[in-house]
């Protein structure tokens, strides 16, 4: 038998509207628990009265079905394992039939799985048992929060008569920066409109240079969260050191030079996203930190005694191959099943020959509105491969802008390679040209070796091999650090090390 939310608020002694019309004058946000067990279904619904929301009871799938039809909810908050069906089969009814609200799951301890995959149905968020009611409040907060948006953003268009192109949401404008008529990049918007609504995490992949951040900013900008901070972090350039500190913030005294309490990413990004770059330049030992951070909700500052709650989405992006970097032992796996619910694949321009010109002239727009690309123009970077993606195509037209002599820039001014369609860069450095069969040593050794000693010291004669290296890397990759450290099988960090002992601009 169903129990009325406004009963069980009643014996509680919390003071809430009687009548649900008077409810519904008020515009209180409406939540639909669907849970089997008393005590559980008791706690939600006293915590979420207290919230100031109104709460409807299922115990069946089937019951849900029928309030579902009757009524519009800011949320639906389900078990996953009810007496007549799966809470997954709720979760595939709501995310189908009505996708303007929000559903969560309630799983069992330690059943990461049954989380993941509720959540690449179409899952608002989670909760594990036993309930936290820290997790539960903010995921309440966060659900509302978002259903409240987007009712107003229908509200704006229902005001402006329903008429195509009348109003453009936020989310409309930043899909728009997301540049290409494409197939693929018409898949891509796509995906991140149906994963911005969702609080699972999500896995950017792409070649460097192909607009991993900005497709990053377009799932926050979409979200409910776009009001909040969107905090972006390069894993690859914070000193292995500093990590946790940079990550979770510290207390005053903490270490030499803690000098005052200082918040880390996920405090500064509380209520809106915090996007990972280059995620597998991560030391395993801040993976293991990272994992918990995930998995509680809750950061611990370095120096400090109690873990503290905090809101965050997480993004993460790396134009590596994480479950390459797993095998390898490089990635931790449970990592990378927890970052990787959702996956957008960013397509190098390359496969997307056709956004060439459209995002060429957009560039150029931008660096120099007086100056224009000839056909010839056009049809030279068509055919151009761009190993450095949209970054380098950048780069080119700002480096022919500067020198162009005239007020149309033409094939010759772009200065590049007239060779269509070159191959892709090799996996290693032992692959590059020139570097296939081992050199003999004398080969090496720099020009003035003596006949007898090839330099001074072994030292120096090992220094002079690593600067051949890295600065073969570096024009292979053209000046790409990123790329180049990938190309030489070390991190970012390492690479960055090296280039500054060897003096290497």
């Amino acid at each position: 038998m169903q129990t009325n939310a406004g009963e069980s608020a009643g014996a509680a002694g919390t003071a809430r509207p009687s009548n649900p019309s008077t409810a519904s004058s008020a515009n209180i946000a409406r939540v639909l628990v669907v849970d089997d067990e008393p005590d559980l279904l008791e706690l939600l619904e006293l915590t979420l009265v207290r919230m100031g929301l109104d709460v409807d009871r299922a115990l069946t799938v089937a019951a849900a079905r029928e309030r579902l039809a009757l009524r519009t909810y800011a949320l639906c908050l389900t078990d996953m394992r009810l007496p007549d069906a799966s809470g997954m089969e709720l979760v595939a009814l709501i995310s189908r039939e009505y996708p303007a609200t929000p559903v969560a799951v309630i799983t069992a301890f330690g059943s990461t799985e049954n989380a993941v995959a509720a959540l690449k149905a179409g899952a608002f968020d989670y909760l594990s048992k036993p309930v936290a009611l820290d997790h539960l409040r903010s995921l309440v907060h966060s659900a509302v929060r978002t259903y409240g948006k987007d009712a107003k953003d229908g509200e704006r268009a229902k005001a402006a008569g329903g008429k195509a192109g009348a109003t453009r949401s936020t989310s409309d404008a930043m899909l728009g920066r997301l540049l290409g008529d494409s197939s693929t990049m018409n898949e891509v918007r796509a995906m991140i409109q149906r994963v911005a609504r969702s609080q699972a995490p999500v896995a950017i992949t792409g070649e460097s240079g192909s607009g991993k951040e900005l497709a990053a900013r377009a799932v926050h900008d979409c979200s409910g969260r776009r009001d909040g901070p969107f905090v972006a972090v390069n894993c690859g350039a914070i000193p292995e050191q500093l990590v946790e500190a940079e990550f979770f913030g510290y207390r005053k005294g903490a270490f030499t030079g803690a000098d005052n309490d200082r918040d880390g990413f996920f405090q500064t990004a509380k209520g809106g996203t915090l996007f990972l770059d280059e995620v597998a330049d991560l030391p395993l030992a801040m993976q293991v930190k990272l994992l918990r951070a995930i998995q509680e909700r809750s950061v611990r500052r370095v120096g400090g005694m109690n873990e503290e709650s905090v809101d965050v989405r997480l993004i993460s992006a790396t134009h590596q191959n994480l479950a390459q970097c797993v095998m390898q032992g490089r990635f931790r796996q449970d990592l990378f099943y927890r970052l990787n619910v959702i996956d957008i694949r960013i397509p190098p321009l390359r496969e997307r020959r056709g956004d060439i010109p459209l995002l060429a002239r957009h560039l150029l727009e931008q660096l120099a509105p007086d100056l224009t690309l000839s056909d010839a123009a056009i049809a030279k970077l068509e055919a151009y491969d761009f190993p450095g993606n949209v970054r380098e195509l950048g780069n080119i037209l700002e480096r022919s802008a500067a020198l162009a002599e005239s007020e149309s820039i033409d094939a010759a001014d772009l200065n590049i390679a007239a060779v269509a369609h070159a191959p892709a860069p090799p996996a290693r450095v032992d692959e590059m040209p020139d570097a296939r069969e081992p050199a003999p040593v004398a080969a090496l050794a720099p020009s003035g070796a003596n006949a007898i000693g090839l330099v001074g010291t072994l030292g120096d004669f090992l220094d002079d091999i690593e600067r051949e290296l890295i600065e073969k890397a570096l024009a292979h990759t053209r000046y790409n650090r990123t790329a180049a450290a990938d190309l030489l099988g070390i991190t970012f960090r390492q690479l960055r090390y090296r280039m500054q002992r060897l003096n290497i601009q």
